[in-house]
C-alpha cells in the first residue's frame, strides 16, 4: 500500500468517527452532559470540549489559552494541554460545543480532500509537528482518539454500540500493536517465553521473548505458547486505553496465569 493510501484511510477512518461521535452527542440528554466518564477528572462535557480543541486547532483555529491551575486528574505537561480546551469552553453550551466539532472538522475534511495528504513523514501542523509528531502518526491518532472518546461517553451515559466501526477496527487493530512492548519492557518475562493476545474482531498477535529481553512479533504462533489472553473489544479497549478493569469474566487466560494476570494488569499504553 502506498503512502498515500495509509494516509488516505486514517482521513476516513477519522471522519467516519467524528460522524459517529456526533450522532452520539446530538442524542444526549441535558443530564447527560454532567455524567462523569472514566477519564479522572472530566465529564461528558469535558471530554467533547476536549475534542473540539483539538479538532479547532487541527483545521487553523487560533491557539487557545487558559489558567490550567492544579488539580488531582493534571499530572503532565500534556495533561496541562488537553485541559486548556475544557476550561475555554467551560461555559458554553453542549449545543456550541457540537456544533463548533461539525463546523471545523467538516473545514479540515474538506481541506484534506482538495490536498491530500502523500508523505507521510513530513512534520505535522503547528503543535503537533513541534512535539515531534508527523503527518502518519498525527493522522493515525486522531480516529483512536475520537473513538475512545465516543466510548467514554458511551460508558458514562450507559449507551454501548459502535464496537464494529471503521474508528473501532482501526483503534483497536492500533492497540494490539504495542503487546510486544507490553510484554517485553513492561512486564519482562524470560527469554523464550511466547505470549498470544487474541482480541475479537483483530488478527492475534503472538510475541516472543529474545535473548535480550525484548518482546518481537512472531510470524507463527505456537500450539502450545507460554500463555494465552483472549478477550472481546471492548474489555480490551478499556484495559489497553486505561479506563477501567474489565468485566467479571470478560478476560480468558490459558497457559501461565500468572503471567498472565500481570500481562492484563500492565495491558495500558494509551491515557
Amino acid at each position: 500500500m502506498s503512502d498515500s493510501e495509509l494516509l488516505s484511510g486514517y482521513v476516513d477512518a477519522w471522519w467516519t468517527s467524528i460522524q459517529d461521535f456526533l450522532v452520539l452527542l446530538e442524542d444526549l440528554a441535558p443530564e447527560d452532559w454532567a455524567r462523569p466518564t472514566d477519564l479522572a477528572g472530566w465529564d461528558v462535557k469535558a471530554v467533547a470540549s476536549h475534542t473540539a480543541h483539538l479538532e479547532s486547532l487541527l483545521a487553523g483555529g487560533p491557539d487557545e489559552s487558559a489558567e490550567v491551575g492544579e488539580a488531582p486528574h493534571i499530572t503532565s505537561p500534556m495533561g496541562q494541554f488537553t485541559e486548556i480546551g475544557v476550561i475555554t469552553r467551560r461555559e458554553r453550551e453542549p449545543a456550541s460545543i457540537v456544533e463548533e466539532i461539525r463546523e471545523v472538522t467538516a473545514r479540515r475534511y474538506a481541506a484534506l480532500q482538495a490536498d491530500p495528504p502523500t508523505d507521510g513523514a513530513a512534520p505535522a501542523p503547528g503543535l503537533f509537528g513541534m512535539i515531534g509528531w508527523n503527518t502518519r502518526t498525527l493522522l493515525r491518532n486522531r480516529p483512536l482518539d475520537v473513538w475512545m472518546h465516543e466510548q467514554d461517553i458511551r460508558r458514562a451515559v450507559d449507551r454501548p454500540g459502535g464496537l464494529d466501526s471503521p474508528g473501532a477496527r482501526h483503534t483497536a487493530d492500533y492497540l494490539v500493536e504495542a503487546f510486544g512492548f507490553v510484554v517485553g519492557k513492561k512486564v519482562g518475562p524470560p527469554a523464550g517465553t511466547t505470549a498470544v493476545l487474541e482480541v475479537e474482531g483483530s488478527p492475534p498477535i503472538t510475541v516472543e521473548i529474545g535473548p535480550d529481553g525484548r518482546g518481537r512479533r512472531a510470524e507463527v504462533t505456537p500450539s502450545d505458547p507460554t500463555v494465552r489472553v483472549a478477550m472481546d473489544r471492548e474489555s480490551f479497549i478499556v484495559l489497553a486505553g486505561g479506563r477501567r478493569a474489565a468485566a467479571p469474566g470478560a478476560v480468558v487466560v490459558s497457559g501461565d496465569e500468572d503471567l498472565g494476570r500481570r500481562i492484563v494488569d500492565q495491558l495500558a499504553t494509551t491515557p
